[in-house]
């Protein structure tokens, strides 16, 4: 097996001190440009990776992301997150960062852990998921000056603007748009519904908001559910029986497309074309539209953010009025 190369081996072939070899690596500023740019190309030629518990241990830092587990709750959700993670645990090893993963089934229980994490120095920054309206995880993080990016919007009053923390999203109201748009001018759609949960998840209200933005005239009622495979069944069941001009249905999540497809078969409504949101491998299988959130470009805005160009080991301070990335969704049409 090769012996992979050490810091002896990139001095000797740039023909400088063991010394100036880990200068380049951990404080490049301080070498004279014509000497680094001699280093970096020996680091390159012999492709030398430094060793990542020594650097923690000279730089104290953990080299470390932090980032909430949801707990098992099965169906079909989940797979979003479970796609983020992945994504982000494989960048994150890229760039010489690791991934924590910890558990929490409440914001108040998450802060606890958070809590200890930051006490113990075992993260340099933490990804929240899941954020809300008033959602307390994020006010402590800011007051302790932990560097963090949220998957989710603050859902403040200026999110985009001035937003209270540094964030990531994806477009929901561009993917229920594309929806809607597609259904009407390429099926021929002449009435489309919307199926969506309850009025105040920031979430749904996004996807709601690109229907209500592209229907027009076409514009169907609007079906309030909780996010449940029989919910959704027996509601759009009840609503098909008194609403034959319905032709389309637009939902907020895959969970509720499934259960209208249901609704439909039951129904012998096999006209009425459904879109689903988050292209689960349970949509796919039923042959269900869907759209898709494309959790690896989100996993990457989130490094971005986090990290600049990802050269530096610490991340970035997230500060008030600081950037944010929304990724726009893709429509998978089947």
């Amino acid at each position: 097996m090769m012996k992979a190369p050490t810091v002896d081996d990139v001095a000797r072939v740039a023909g400088v001190s063991r010394q100036t070899v880990s200068n380049v690596v951990n404080t490049p500023d301080i070498v004279r440009e014509t000497t680094r740019l001699r280093v970096e190309a020996a680091i390159a030629e012999l492709g030398y990776r430094p060793h990542a518990a020594a650097r923690r241990l000279r730089t104290r830092r953990s080299s470390t992301i932090g980032i909430h587990l949801d707990p098992y709750a099965g169906g079909i959700a989940g797979v979003v997150l479970d796609r983020f993670v992945h994504a982000l645990t494989e960048s994150a090893g890229e760039r010489d960062m690791r991934v924590l993963l910890y558990a929490a089934r409440t914001a108040e229980e998450e802060i606890d852990r958070l809590s200890d994490l930051l006490e113990g120095g075992e993260v340099d920054a933490v990804v929240i998921t899941g954020t809300f309206h008033g959602d307390p995880r994020t006010g402590w993080l800011n007051a302790r000056g932990l560097p963090f990016v949220s998957f989710g919007r603050p859902w403040g009053e200026d999110d985009v603007e001035a937003p209270a923390h540094l964030w990531v999203d994806v477009d929901g109201a561009a993917g229920t748009r594309a929806a809607t748009t597609h259904l009407l001018e390429v099926d021929g759609a002449r009435r489309v519904a919307f199926l969506g949960w309850p009025e105040g998840s920031g979430t749904g209200d996004e996807r709601e908001r690109g229907w209500r933005e592209s229907v027009g005239a076409a514009r169907g009622p609007r079906w309030v559910v909780e996010d449940s495979v029989s919910l959704a069944r027996d509601a759009v069941a009840a609503e098909l029986a008194t609403r034959s001009d319905v032709d389309a249905i637009v939902c907020a999540s895959d969970s509720l497309a499934i259960g209208a497809h249901l609704a439909t078969a039951l129904a012998r409504r096999t006209d009425v074309r459904i879109v689903g949101f988050d292209n689960t491998p349970a949509a796919e299988a039923l042959g269900l539209s869907s759209v898709e959130q494309l959790p690896e470009r989100v996993a990457s805005g989130v490094l971005e953010l986090l990290m600049g160009d990802g050269t530096v080991v610490a991340p970035r301070a997230a500060t008030a009025g600081a950037a944010h990335v929304l990724v726009e969704p893709r429509l998978v049409v089947r």
